[in-house]
């Protein structure tokens, strides 16, 4: 079996008539085991309209969808074929009526759930600093390798520190990670 999940291209403006019907051939007993689960990747955008701010949800793929199957060895052609013959369906992302479609890797669909909300995002580590304003440092890490300068701005929320660098003779703020500075 090949658990994990697909992209349908569909028709663009067809994504949720697609998903409602690839959700009814969930329900049939033949496909309860092998469709699992089925998404249209939207997110929050907070939209500003005459001056008035309001939160709607937007497809950030138009014209994809995210099935997730258990697809068959033998038999993957007819629930492929199916979900094939949906109204609006184009087909599987990458793949013909006779080359089995292959499933978004995890990190990729991590990174797609994630971003939709339907999956909680990976936790944040506080990092161990002991950075002062004022103080130098040396940029072990980035294009900015090799540079020395002096924090000008420490901002923890981000774990990001403000940098002034010389480059080409002129003192440069520049941006890195807490992880990519070292004291001096």
């Amino acid at each position: 079996m090949g658990k994990g999940w697909y992209v349908v291209h569909t028709y663009s403006g067809h994504e949720n008539k697609v998903e409602k019907l690839v959700r009814g051939l969930m329900e049939q007993p033949a496909y309860e085991s092998v469709v699992l689960d089925v998404k249209v990747p939207v997110e929050e955008v907070v939209e500003i309209k005459n001056g008035k701010k309001r939160t709607v949800k937007r497809k950030y793929l138009p014209g994809y969808i995210l099935v997730e199957m258990d697809l068959p060895e033998q038999d993957w052609k007819g629930v492929c074929g199916d979900i094939r013959r949906i109204p609006g369906v184009t087909g599987f992302l990458g793949s013909s009526n006779s080359v089995r479609p292959v499933p978004v890797s995890q990190d990729e669909i991590r990174a797609l759930l994630q971003k939709s909300g339907d999956m909680e995002p990976d936790k944040n580590y506080a990092i161990s600093h002991e950075f002062s304003i004022g103080e130098t440092v040396k940029v072990t890490d980035g294009p900015f390798e090799g540079f020395s300068g002096k924090i000008e701005e420490i901002n923890f929320e981000r774990n990001k520190l403000r940098v002034m660098v010389g480059i080409f003779g002129r003192s440069t703020p520049v941006e890195v990670d807490f992880v990519q500075v070292e004291k001096i």
